[in-house]
């Protein structure tokens, strides 16, 4: 025999009975009491970075040294471990959103060879809320002393951190996370709440900080890197991009530091250089550049001890050899001139693959460069 099924109403009702709905209002007020602590973490950690002068100065100190070290072609590593470790993963998605590179680290995965992504140029930012994390402290030993590192704890003094025991206090800068009451206090169970919150805001004002001082335009920054989703389509504008817009400046470009001359540069000492350029781009010397392109194509084919100046023609390019387009050009109407200059077989001569595109200004100073390639098709470039 067939059992009838039962009929539910199509909506559920607001309160099932009188004992649901005191549990659902205190559930309510038990939403209201964490958003209500981690809020007053906030405010504690504005006040503390607003009026306490060693905090202040701290947090100055972060911000150079990520600038200096952004600078010289170095790169923010940051590392944690747990639920802060997934606030350094997003805070370095926010770091490369902003033209700062960076990468994530795990102290586990570094003590089995992911060490080696760590340079001399680079600001280690280690994230631990009790500072007393031990696979960071292990990891710690095998840094260099002289590195420069960042610390964001709920300690107020290195010398109580455990993790920069150790550590010389001239390359040490603590940053301090602390929140007014114990999650376990506050929620009765000590899960990472208010520390991960503090700690996130804390990375975002890092952030956007360094951005602001790096980039004249943050958002033209922001807005290049972040093309997809509803960011992207949000930033969308009436003007046409410029070629402005994706030039490489070539003062960001790191040179070779051997040296005036590639003549004495190896194919390694050019990986190693293209592995700290903010944007890929490398100069073998101040009148040449290898492209992204190129380094990845000499980083597949060429014997790493190879000397540059044995390449074959047409990887490392020399100035007299970019062909000017003016920055203040959509991309459209480069685009337009390069097809129409690719119809007659001189132009097909020097606008190919490889091309190194010189962007300048109305009065012809050079600012920066471009790939071809950035700008056109695969199959709008065949031979």
């Amino acid at each position: 025999m067939q059992e009838s099924l039962v009929r539910f109403p199509p909506t559920p009702p607001d309160f099932l009975d009188s004992s649901d709905k005191d549990a659902d209002n205190n559930s309510i007020q038990f939403a209201l009491h964490v958003l209500k602590t981690e809020s007053d973490a906030l405010k504690n950690l504005h006040s503390l970075y607003l009026t306490d002068l060693a905090a202040r100065r701290k947090i100055v100190q972060a911000i150079h040294a990520i600038i200096t070290s952004s600078s010289q072609g170095g790169r923010i590593v940051v590392s944690g471990v747990g639920k802060s470790g997934k606030i350094g993963k997003k805070f370095v998605a926010t770091l490369n959103s902003l033209a700062i590179r960076s990468a994530f680290l795990h102290p586990t995965e570094a003590m089995h060879g992911d060490l080696g992504m760590i340079g001399p140029n680079d600001v280690l930012i280690i994230l631990s809320y009790s500072g007393r994390t031990s696979e960071l402290i292990l990891m710690l030993e095998y840094i260099p002393a002289d590195l420069s590192l960042i610390a964001i704890t709920s300690h107020a003094d290195s010398s109580s951190c455990p993790l920069l025991i150790k550590r010389p206090p001239t390359s040490c800068i603590l940053l301090p996370v602390p929140i007014p009451v114990s999650e376990f206090e506050a929620f009765g169970v000590p899960a990472p709440t208010s520390s991960t919150t503090t700690t996130l805001a804390l990375t975002d004002a890092l952030a956007l900080a360094v951005a602001s001082r790096l980039h004249p335009d943050p958002r033209k920054v922001f807005q290049l890197h972040h093309p997809g989703g509803a960011i992207g389509a949000n930033a969308v504008t009436s003007r046409p991009r410029l070629m402005n817009d994706i030039t490489i400046k070539t003062q960001d470009i790191p040179i070779i530091p051997l040296g005036e001359s590639h003549v004495d540069s190896t194919v390694l000492e050019a990986l190693l250089t293209a592995a700290r350029s903010t944007s890929g781009w490398v100069r073998p010397s101040s009148e040449t550049v290898l492209s992204p392109r190129q380094i990845q194509r000499i980083g597949r084919q060429a014997d790493p001890s190879e000397p540059l100046r044995l390449l074959g023609a047409g990887i490392i390019v020399e100035k007299s050899d970019w062909i000017s387009i003016e920055g203040a050009n959509s991309i459209q109407e480069a685009r337009d001139w390069i097809l129409r200059m690719r119809r007659s077989d001189r132009g097909k001569t020097f606008l190919k693959r490889g091309t190194v595109l010189g962007i300048v200004d109305e009065h012809k100073h050079l600012s920066g460069v471009v790939e071809i390639e950035e700008i056109m098709a695969e199959d709008e470039l065949k031979e």
